[in-house]
């Protein structure tokens, strides 16, 4: 009897129970709360001593899966954006650069081989703007502010045009996403870029 009125009391002091006004727990409330609280140890031991593998199998098997990006938004000396067109992008194709992360590697360097492998194009400055996720794809980009080294140099397949293009005329190019993330990543007042 003293353990079930010792759990009471710190139900009530956790406010997990709303029959507080009660002296004592009802005998099935408190058979199920000490059934569930066993439970939950046992489950948590055997959890800890399974293998690693098993373990990393079991949390692929109940969590939800996402593909990771890096992308730049990338302003030369007269602040005009970098848009690329790219062939396996839907809608108009244009956008900003970048691409997914590999296995293994930093959203940075990721960026940065991206550039390299579409368009021959070398980061000066590169600096973290923000994350965003996007439920459809189920997918989280990292967007970069950057400002380029030299020039662009030679295109690869996947891409059909390179612009640079005045902040005034993104909207006629670009979607209203690809517009937002843009005024996003350069931002306003503390946020904008020099």
């Amino acid at each position: 009897m003293a353990l079930r009125t010792k759990l009471y009391t710190l139900e009530c002091s956790l406010n997990l129970n709303d029959r507080c006004s009660a002296r004592v727990f009802p005998p099935k409330a408190f058979s199920a709360y000490i059934v569930l609280h066993m439970w939950n140890k046992m489950l948590g031991a055997l959890w800890r001593h399974l293998p690693k593998r098993v373990r990393r199998w079991g949390v692929r098997l109940v969590e939800p899966r996402f593909m990771v990006t890096a992308g730049a938004v990338i302003l030369d000396k007269d602040k005009r954006v970098l848009l690329l067109n790219h062939v396996f992008r839907a809608g108009s194709g244009w956008g900003i650069p970048g691409g997914f992360i590999e296995k293994g590697e930093q959203p940075e360097e990721a960026l940065r081989r991206e550039l390299r492998e579409e368009i021959g194009l070398e980061l000066e400055h590169v600096e973290f703007a923000f994350a965003r996720t996007l439920k459809r794809p189920a997918q989280i980009e990292i967007i970069f502010r950057c400002r380029p080294r030299g020039s662009t140099g030679r295109q690869n397949v996947e891409i059909k045009g390179i612009e640079w293009c005045e902040l005034g005329e993104l909207a006629s190019k670009l979607s209203e996403d690809q517009c937002d993330l843009i005024r996003r990543a350069l931002g306003v007042g503390a946020n904008a870029v020099d």
